[in-house]
């Protein structure tokens, strides 16, 4: 219960979800999940340290159960890794340099006085679009998160595979190519290849590339520091070295899928990110890419699609740690 809030109305109880990103942190409120009653977000800037976000994670907090009436019966949390989701520390994310071991549970439990729970934001994007996306009625399924990085949560057999340490799911970390874009400190990683972040090393060799042979880009202008959104903008407009771009990604997205069929063999695997911004255009490439690089058996039993949450899968995703279903996904 949130200190400073007079409990002797009538109140609605309900669940608090914080997702925590290298861009934005978004704060809401849900008597009915995945409805969202009250949302606000703000941006994380990591460079001013943890404290900065902490407090304003807190303010929020408060505000929305002053504004809504609706008392927090526990918290969840989504945060990329690497993090100690047991005891809720938040362990130096690449994304969030200046979070060196933030004792987020216990930060908030201490404030709200109930239950908080913490997860890897991969994992609890599954759970998310298995229970309410595109992962429905699926008891074996993977979930990308395709944005600035990449990683992989995993459902099997119903349940959410955490591994040995709770690190299960980091396909961005494997090798394709023995050079590249850099991804995971690693050069010719699947992250390397198949991210936002790697999208931007490969649009901005392959411009220059264009350039160098005379043909036209529009991506020219955004030299020296394109960005994925920027390779976005160019293919909706017909830009011919964008559409490379983006097949290119897709066929390098599709032997990382071709990996993670042959090992786990999912019924579905679900994308987000860049798969949202660029749909088919990406999916289809790396559909085609998987089906030669995987078994026949194998690829035929798995399909490949967009997250169905959209924009809304960190708050959902949230929310869904929050009612434990991070721990088991088939809970009711």
């Amino acid at each position: 219960m949130c200190a400073n809030i007079d409990t002797q109305q009538t109140r609605k109880t309900g669940l608090l979800g914080i997702d925590i990103g290298g861009t934005k942190t978004a704060i809401v409120l849900s008597a009915s999940p995945p409805n969202v009653l009250w949302r606000e977000e703000f941006e994380t800037l990591p460079a001013l340290g943890a404290e900065h976000a902490v407090r304003r994670i807190l303010t929020l907090a408060r505000r929305g159960v002053e504004e809504t009436g609706c008392i927090s019966a526990a918290i969840g949390v989504s945060c990329g890794g690497p993090l100690d989701r047991v005891r809720g520390i938040i362990q130096r994310p690449p994304n969030l340099p200046t979070w060196d071991d933030i004792p987020i549970k216990d930060i908030l439990e201490q404030e709200f006085g109930v239950p908080c729970f913490v997860e890897n934001d991969a994992n609890a994007g599954a759970v998310a679009e298995n229970r309410f996306g595109a992962g429905k009625g699926c008891r074996h399924m993977v979930f990308l998160t395709m944005g600035t990085g990449l990683g992989a949560g995993l459902i099997l057999n119903g349940q959410i595979f955490h591994g040995a340490n709770a690190m299960a799911g980091e396909i961005g970390h494997v090798r394709l190519t023995d050079s590249g874009p850099m991804g995971y400190g690693k050069t010719g990683s699947v992250e390397g290849w198949a991210s936002g972040g790697g999208m931007a090393q490969h649009a901005a060799s392959s411009v220059q590339e264009a350039l160098q042979a005379g043909k036209f880009t529009m991506l020219a202008e955004a030299l020296p520091d394109i960005t994925a959104r920027d390779v976005g903008q160019a293919l909706l407009a017909g830009d011919s070295v964008a559409a490379q771009i983006v097949r290119r990604t897709g066929w390098r997205l599709g032997e990382a899928l071709a990996i993670l069929v042959d090992v786990l063999n999912p019924q579905r695997i679900v994308i987000g990110g860049l798969a949202l911004r660029f749909g088919e255009a990406l999916l289809e490439p790396a559909r085609q890419r998987m089906r030669e690089e995987a078994l026949a058996d194998t690829a035929a039993v798995c399909e490949i699609v967009s997250a169905a949450l959209g924009e809304r899968i960190g708050d959902v995703a949230a929310l869904c740690v929050a009612m434990g279903l991070h721990t088991n996904p088939d809970a009711a």
